[in-house]
C-alpha cells in the first residue's frame, strides 16, 4: 500500500479548481464521461492496430446513481491505468504549480488539454475514490482522496478491465442525487458521445449522429429525422447545409434554416457546439457569424478545447476561419438553391429573408454572394424580382432626375391600398417590405447598392414619388387658397401637419395625407430599437397634407356659410386622410365617428 501527497508545489490545487477553473459545476459528469468516452476510444485504436486488447465487443459507459449511499458513479470498459499510471496522471497534477497554473492560465479558462478533467469530481465531493484495471496488467488499483492533497494508493482485486469513479456527493451538492437532474445532464452533455452511454438500464446517446456521416450516404428524411431530434417541437426545417471540412481547420456539423414566422418570436442560441462529440456550449456566437445565428444544429470541431472562454474564442485563428468559413458555405448553398430551385426559394423566402437581409447588412463578403439572390416581392402581381430584374423592369419609369433607381414599397398592403392604387395607375413596380428588420435593410442598402433610393408609397402624392413635378394651377383664388390651408391646420399636438395646395386633377381624391420618408424611416427604424434612432421613437409623426384645390367637392366647401358645418367638413376630409395612414386613434377616432354621423344627419 502507498500513501503520500499529491505533488503540486503550493498546499492544495483544489480551492483553485473550486473558486476559479469551473464556473459551472455540473461540468464534472462531462468531463468524467469524457475521460470515460476517451480510454474507451483508445482502447479501440489499440485494438485496430494490433494491440492485444482481449473482447472490445461489450465497449459501454455506465453512470450509476445511489441515493442511498449518496454516490454517483461512472464506469468504463476502457483501457484502465497501472498503478505507475495512476501515480503519474492522477498525483503528479499540475508540474508548474497550482499558482503559477493560475496566473497563466485564468482567463482561457481551459482545463481539458491539462489533465484536471478528473478533478472537476472534487467540486461536488466530499471523497473520490478509483478502481481501475489496465487492458495489460493482471491486477486491479484504488485510489482514493478526501479533497486534501493526502491519497490512498494500493493494488486490489478487479476482475473487469476499466475504470469505475467513484463520487461521494458533499452536502452543498447533493443536487447531484436526484435522478432527473443527473439524467438532464447527461442529456446536454453527452447526447452524441461515441460510445454507448446507459443510465437507469436505458441507453441515452446516439453514437452515430449524421454529421459524422458522409452526405452522400444521408437521405432527406435522415436530415428531417435528426432535426427532430434536437428539435422535438419544431417545424420541418426549410434546407440545411452539411459542413464537412478538414483543412485548414477541422469542421463538421449540420446547420438548418428553420421555419421563421412573420410574428419573429425569434430565439437565438439554437446551435450546439461540439468537440469530438462532447458538448460544449450552445453561446457560439464567437464561431457563428451574428446574422446565422437564427441557425439551428450543430457544429462539432475538435480544434476547440472543451473548456472556452470568450477571450479565448475572440483570439483564436481558427475560430476567425470556421465564421469566414461558415458564412461562404451558406452563401454558396443559397445561390445553389435559388439558381436550381428558384420557385422552391421564393416560395420559402418569407423565412430565409431575414437570414439574407440581415446577412447583407452586417457581412460584406455575404453582401456580395447574397446581391444574386435575394428577391424582392411585387406587392401587386406577387412576382419575385432580384435587384437586377427590378432595375430592368423599372428602367423607364422609375429614374429620378438624379439618375437613381427609385425602388418603391409598401409597408402595410391593406392600410396603403389607395398609395398601391394610385401607383399602379402610373405602371410602378411596388414591392413589399413589410418585416421588423426591413426599415434598418432600407437605409443600408440605400449606402451600399449604388444609385438606388428607396420610397414609400405613402411618402409623397403619387405624381411626386420619382421626382417633385410640377402642377397645374389650383382653380381657387389665392384668397380660398390661404382660407382652406387655414380650415385645414388642425390643431393638436400628436401629429406635427403641413398642410399644402396643390392643383391636382380633378378625379384626384380632395386630401391626400403622405409621411414624408426620412423622419418616417427614422420613426421606424427607432420604434424597433435601432440604435441612435431610438431618439425619433418617441418624437410625434410628420403628415403632409396635400389639398387638392382642383377637386370639386370645395366649390361648394368654400361656400358653406354655416362656419360649424364647414370646419366639421375640413375636419372630415383631413380625418380620412389621417386615417389612411393609420394616424387617427383614441379620442381622435371616436370624435370622426361621432361627427361623421352628425353630417349624415344634417
Amino acid at each position: 500500500m502507498q500513501k503520500g501527497q499529491i505533488r503540486v508545489e503550493t498546499e492544495n490545487i483544489f480551492p483553485i479548481i473550486k473558486k476559479f477553473l469551473y464556473s459551472d459545476h455540473e461540468i464534472f459528469l462531462r468531463e468524467l464521461v469524457s475521460n470515460a468516452v476517451d480510454a474507451s476510444q483508445k482502447l479501440k485504436t489499440l485494438a485496430s492496430n494490433g494491440e492485444p486488447t482481449g473482447d472490445i465487443s461489450d465497449m459501454r459507459i455506465d453512470i450509476v446513481l445511489d441515493a442511498t449511499e449518496k454516490t454517483l458513479s461512472v464506469i468504463d470498459r476502457g483501457v484502465g491505468m497501472t498503478q505507475d499510471e495512476v501515480d503519474k496522471y492522477i498525483n503528479q497534477v499540475a508540474f508548474s504549480g497550482a499558482e503559477e497554473f493560475m496566473n497563466k492560465y485564468k482567463d482561457a479558462n481551459i482545463i481539458g488539454h491539462f489533465g484536471l478533467g478528473f478533478y472537476s469530481s472534487f467540486m461536488v465531493s466530499d471523497k473520490v475514490e478509483m478502481y481501475t484495471k489496465s487492458y495489460k496488467d493482471e491486477s486491479g488499483v484504488y485510489w482514493s482522496c478526501d479533497g486534501s492533497p493526502e491519497f490512498e494508493l494500493y493494488a486490489v482485486d478487479k476482475a473487469d478491465r476499466g475504470t469505475k469513479i467513484v463520487m461521494h456527493i458533499n452536502e452543498d451538492s447533493k443536487e447531484f442525487l436526484e435522478a432527473d437532474r443527473i439524467g438532464k445532464m447527461l442529456e446536454k452533455f453527452c447526447k452524441f458521445l461515441p460510445v454507448p452511454i446507459f443510465y437507469e438500464d436505458k441507453q441515452i446517446n446516439n453514437t452515430n449522429p449524421i454529421w459524422t456521416k458522409k452526405p452522400a450516404d444521408l437521405t432527406t428524411e435522415d436530415y428531417q429525422n435528426f432535426y427532430k431530434e434536437l428539435y422535438p417541437y419544431s417545424e420541418t426545417p426549410l434546407f440545411w447545409i452539411h459542413l464537412n471540412v478538414d483543412y485548414p481547420f477541422n469542421l463538421t456539423g449540420v446547420l438548418y434554416f428553420p421555419k421563421i414566422k412573420q410574428s419573429y418570436e425569434i430565439q437565438k442560441d439554437k446551435i450546439q457546439l461540439y468537440s469530438n462529440q462532447v458538448f460544449v456550449t450552445d453561446e457560439v456566437k464567437e464561431i457563428v457569424p451574428e446574422f446565422l445565428m437564427l441557425m439551428h444544429g450543430v457544429i462539432d470541431s475538435p480544434d476547440i478545447p472543451l473548456n472556452v472562454s470568450r477571450s479565448y474564442l475572440q483570439g483564436d485563428p481558427n475560430v476567425k476561419k470556421i465564421n469566414s468559413y461558415i458564412t461562404k458555405k451558406v452563401a454558396d448553398k443559397l445561390e445553389e438553391i435559388f439558381r436550381n430551385e428558384r420557385p422552391a426559394f421564393e416560395e420559402k423566402w418569407e423565412s430565409l429573408g431575414l437570414f439574407v437581409k440581415y446577412g447583407m447588412m452586417t457581412d460584406d463578403k455575404f453582401l456580395e454572394k447574397a446581391n444574386k439572390f435575394l428577391v424582392m416581392q411585387d406587392a401587386v402581381s406577387g412576382t419575385f424580382y432580384t435587384l437586377e430584374e427590378y432595375k430592368l423592369a423599372t428602367e423607364v419609369l422609375q429614374k429620378n432626375k438624379e439618375g437613381k433607381q427609385v425602388i418603391l414599397y409598401t409597408t402595410d398592403m391593406v392600410q396603403q391600398d389607395a398609395y398601391l392604387q394610385a401607383c399602379a395607375a402610373k405602371d410602378y413596380k411596388v414591392i413589399k417590405l413589410d418585416t421588423l428588420i426591413d426599415a434598418a435593410f432600407i437605409s443600408n442598402m440605400e449606402m451600399k447598392w449604388e444609385g438606388v433610393h428607396f420610397v414609400r408609397v405613402d411618402a409623397d402624392i403619387v405624381d411626386n414619388l420619382i421626382d417633385k413635378q410640377e402642377h397645374d394651377a389650383s382653380v381657387l383664388s389665392k384668397e380660398e387658397e390661404e382660407k382652406l390651408k387655414e380650415l385645414f391646420t388642425p390643431e393638436t399636438k400628436a401629429v406635427n401637419v403641413t398642410v399644402e395646395i396643390k392643383g391636382l386633377s380633378a378625379d384626384t381624391a380632395p386630401v391626400i395625407a403622405t409621411r414624408p420618408e426620412f423622419m418616417r424611416r427614422m420613426k421606424d427604424m427607432g420604434a424597433a430599437g435601432g440604435g441612435m434612432a431610438a431618439f425619433y421613437a418617441n418624437m410625434p409623426d410628420e403628415v403632409t397634407l396635400t389639398v387638392n384645390g382642383n377637386h370639386p367637392l370645395y366649390q361648394t366647401l368654400l361656400k358653406e356659410e354655416n362656419a360649424d358645418k364647414q370646419q366639421k367638413q375640413v375636419k372630415t376630409l383631413a380625418d380620412l386622410a389621417l386615417l389612411s395612414q393609420g394616424l387617427l386613434k383614441g379620442n381622435d377616432l371616436t370624435a370622426f365617428i361621432n361627427r361623421s354621423v352628425d353630417l349624415m344627419q344634417a
